[in-house]
């Protein structure tokens, strides 16, 4: 399971059996500081010394959580539709809308953001994308 998210990191090297660590893509990291364990259950750990979220690591790696956890077979019952509680998740949109909500008030009182507010501003409308994609939620 490791194997597809230290395929896309830097500087990845073994630490012991099932362990690496690697330069972190979430933020400009120029030595190693991205801890990756892969458990005998083929479910794979991250940390980010430097502090990043798994979710960030994840995203910027181009990948989803669910490709830190092996693939199982749902022996009864329907799979799980929504791995997060629904509040958790409305709480983390109400968090990135303010994001956007502060970015827009600064556009428009004539302030042109700077590049770290741009990434921040695109992070966040990442963020909200991903939520309504993993809601199920159709563009009309």
């Amino acid at each position: 399971m490791a194997d597809n998210l230290l395929s896309r990191l830097d500087k990845v090297k073994p630490t012991g059996p099932g362990r690496w660590i690697a330069c972190c893509p979430s933020h400009k990291d120029k030595s190693p500081s991205l801890a990756v364990r892969e458990l005998d259950d083929g479910r794979t750990l991250v940390h980010c010394f430097a502090g990043c979220s798994a979710l960030d690591v994840l995203a910027a790696a181009g990948l989803e959580m669910d490709a830190l956890f092996p693939e199982r077979a749902i022996q009864h019952g329907k799979p799980e539709r929504r791995p997060f509680p629904a509040a958790d998740v409305l709480r983390c949109v109400a968090f990135e809308t303010l994001v956007v909500t502060i970015a827009a008030a600064s556009v428009i009182d004539g302030t042109p953001l700077n590049e770290l507010d741009r990434a921040r501003l695109m992070l966040a409308s990442g963020r909200i994308q991903a939520a309504i994609d993993a809601a199920g939620v159709g563009h009309e």
